[in-house]
């Protein structure tokens, strides 16, 4: 092993400690635990169906998930799906889902439920480093919206591409204007399909006004901030009474803060 592989694997270490494996084929979950605790001393726990592998999230909150595509006893796309909008401390984990067998709808359908990175057995230890890496050391924005919770879908398996950068906001900070823009957008989403799915949409609600009071204290923008901080405000009272929102309810207190959208937004919106 190269130095260069030896810092990267030091650097990354400290977020591998918990690793949950989700594979029926206890050879499959035994390839990757040997490898993962060769690789960071990692504690593993494997599970053999998607219930199994759902109950261990709760109970070990693990740093990193394996997780096989699809086979007996396991769906790796609804496990991922469940995960993601699940109440668990894990929730944001990073996920890499394994298999065999890869089709262009398979990995469409692993991305859209949030899966961080795809990897084809049979894989090297190249292979796999790459994916951690990916994971560990580049992480993406996390997005929390209605119909798509999980990391940014345009860095969906990262490790497989080696070639030149397309745009030229590629692995630079997003500015916070258009970070802004993307949270009003995702908040006024999340308004619009709250009926469809309360309690996420409610999640998606904080977390774009979290954002959105971050990039603004960054922007200088006092009257945003004002705005944001009132709703989330709302949010939080509202959770710790536990009292459930309603749509009408978010739109009247969200009213402000959507009126306070730079003016692209608003006349994008």
């Amino acid at each position: 092993m190269f130095d260069d592989e030896k810092r990267t694997i030091q650097r990354m270490a400290p977020m591998l400690q918990r690793v949950l494996i989700a594979d029926p084929q206890a050879s499959g979950a035994a390839l990757i635990g040997e490898a993962m605790r060769n690789i960071s001393r990692a504690q593993t726990w494997t599970a053999s169906t998607t219930d199994r592998a759902l109950k261990l999230c709760e109970s070990v909150d693990p740093q990193l998930i394996f997780v096989e595509m699809s086979c007996e006893k396991m769906d790796g796309v609804e496990f991922t799906r469940k995960l993601r909008r699940s109440p668990l401390a894990c929730r944001q984990a990073p996920v890499i889902m394994v298999t065999g067998s890869a089709t262009a709808a398979g990995i469409l359908a692993a991305r859209d439920a949030g899966v961080h990175e795809f990897l084809r057995k049979p894989f090297t230890m190249k292979d796999l480093l790459r994916r951690l890496e990916a994971v560990t050391l580049r992480q993406r924005d996390w997005i929390e919206a209605v119909g798509y919770v999980g990391p940014d879908r345009r860095r969906f398996n990262s490790g497989d591409y080696t070639g030149p950068l397309k745009r030229r906001t590629d692995n630079r900070p997003t500015p916070d204007a258009a970070r802004i823009g993307q949270a009003l957008k995702i908040l006024r989403s999340a308004i619009a399909d709250f009926d469809k799915d309360p309690e996420q949409a409610t999640r998606a609600v904080e977390a774009q006004v979290v954002d959105i009071q971050k990039a603004a204290t960054a922007a200088a923008d006092l009257k945003l901030v004002t705005a944001a901080a009132d709703l989330h405000r709302h949010v939080m009272q509202s959770r710790k009474m536990g009292v459930s929102l309603s749509r009408a309810e978010v739109e009247r207190h969200a009213a402000r803060l959507l009126a306070c959208a730079p003016q692209d937004e608003a006349r994008a919106a």
